[in-house]
């Protein structure tokens, strides 16, 4: 699949808002607790899909979890207040000229827990973060089917929040009566140093590199955790969200 062109960095001309990855999906994150029971949930949402699906997905979501009905109503707000933020920058302006990142990766997903940090490219909008973590679960050995997807939700996640916040550049760029002329970006080369046809090197829907004098400092760590250290874990964390 042919990359979508971009405007050429020289230009400085932004792009309309849009998540740099092939599939333009929101990040939903629901942590919902009703008369002493909760429910925490990561995914993914199609904003093309039509609202009704989100009720659906909130009843179906509640019968199969056994939860009480009042969770109905909560989960489909939440999930509706998310699309519509999401809505909310779709058709504004945003940067999108040659731009180097870090995604760093801090999570524990059951008794996997996994750290690391790699740079990746916005102006690919092929990139295809289930894939990387695909192979990042293949290379490491990781054997838990659930990572792959929790790593996959943290890149998107990261990435939409890079978004915004080129959105709100673009904004304060644009009504700037000193500032600079035109939009700023950051061109690779200046980012970190790096500067190479990440196409050429990974493919079309990787946008990950390592700097070569990074390798040591920001290798991957996978650790397999015992059931003791998962459970002092699980106290330690509700100790932090009370």
């Amino acid at each position: 699949m042919p990359m979508k062109p971009l405007p050429s960095s020289s230009s400085r001309v932004p792009v309309k808002f849009k998540i740099p990855t092939a599939d333009n999906l929101v990040p939903i994150r629901l942590d919902i607790e009703i008369d002493g029971q909760r429910y925490r949930d990561a995914f993914t949402w199609n904003p093309s899909d039509p609202d009704s699906e989100v009720v659906v997905f909130a009843k179906r979501t509640v019968k199969d979890l056994k939860l009480p009905p009042a969770f109905i109503t909560q989960i489909a707000q939440s999930i509706q207040s998310q699309l519509a933020d999401f809505r909310s920058y779709e058709g504004q302006d945003m940067f999108a000229g040659e731009k180097i990142v870090p995604i760093k990766l801090d999570m524990r997903v059951n008794h996997t827990l996994v750290r690391d940090q790699f740079l990746w490219d916005l102006s690919n909008f092929e990139s295809d973060p289930e894939e990387f973590a695909r192979t990042f679960c293949r290379d490491m050995n990781i054997q838990d089917p659930e990572v792959g997807p929790a790593i996959a939700f943290a890149i998107r996640e990261q990435l939409y929040e890079i978004a915004i916040q080129n959105v709100t550049s673009a904004r304060e760029s644009r009504i700037s009566k000193k500032g600079r002329r035109g939009f700023e970006y950051v061109p690779a080369s200046k980012a970190g140093g790096i500067s190479l046809d990440l196409v050429k090197y990974f493919g079309q829907k990787t946008s990950v590199v390592r700097k070569r004098k990074d390798w040591d400092a920001f290798e991957p760590i996978v650790d397999i955790l015992s059931s003791e250290e998962v459970d002092a874990l699980e106290v330690r964390e509700k100790k932090n969200t009370r």
